[in-house]
């Protein structure tokens, strides 16, 4: 795959349908060799491709600079997690996944409740819904839990002063990604992977037609 033709929309959009659960790649490959660039060109198709391989290493990267930045202010780490929480509930998937988990554990203690946490029918005409399904967390709409959650998460940001810390911290694992990205050499394994993703694209795109 010629990773020099990649644009970065294409790059985020191959990075919204890959399996983050893979796990990291070794330290030992992680840290393996490194060389500079000869040209702009190399340099911008070994980014987009280590970007890529290496994606889950450096995820875990810029969530540890995170943890370690807020070692100091803990406030501002549940402010972060009920922000990424407050934000994960505009997936539908996962606010369906996390509304039936929490009843269940619920119906373990107390059934009575749990079943008042289960969203009303949606009435049914000539067999089709009457409106669009709305989607319910625990038995109330998702956006009380979105601006509750946010609310805060926002409140929890401005007494812990933690904004700039993070700011901070995220502009150290970026950098730090793109450095590593930038001089690791790709080894035989991420050209390996290169040509399997771009198999799959190609077949995706030929079971479309």
């Amino acid at each position: 795959m010629d990773w020099g033709n990649v644009t970065a929309e294409d790059l985020i959009d191959a990075l919204r349908e890959v399996d983050w659960s893979s796990p990291p790649r070794p330290l030992s490959e992680f840290f393996s060799r490194f060389t500079v660039p000869r040209s702009y060109s190399k340099w911008s198709s070994r980014l987009k491709c280590n970007l890529y391989y290496y994606r889950t290493n450096y995820f875990l990267l810029i969530v540890s600079v995170l943890v370690l930045g807020f070692l100091r202010r803990p406030l501002a780490i549940v402010a972060a997690f009920l922000t990424a929480l407050s934000l994960a509930f505009l997936n539908d998937s996962f606010a369906g996944s996390f509304s039936e988990k929490v009843t269940r554990t619920v119906r373990q203690f107390s059934p009575h409740l749990a079943a008042k946490m289960r969203p009303s029918l949606t009435p049914v005409i000539r067999g089709r819904p009457s409106a669009k399904r709305a989607i319910y967390i625990c038995g109330r709409p998702r956006w009380v839990f979105v601006l509750i959650f946010s609310f805060v998460s926002f409140f929890l940001w401005f007494v812990s002063a933690g904004l700039l810390t993070v700011l901070w911290a995220l502009a150290i694992g970026l950098l730090a990604t793109i450095l590593h990205a930038s001089f690791r050499t790709p080894n035989l394994k991420a050209r390996l992977n290169t040509f399997r993703e771009e198999f799959r694209a190609v077949w995706r795109n030929y079971s479309e037609l």
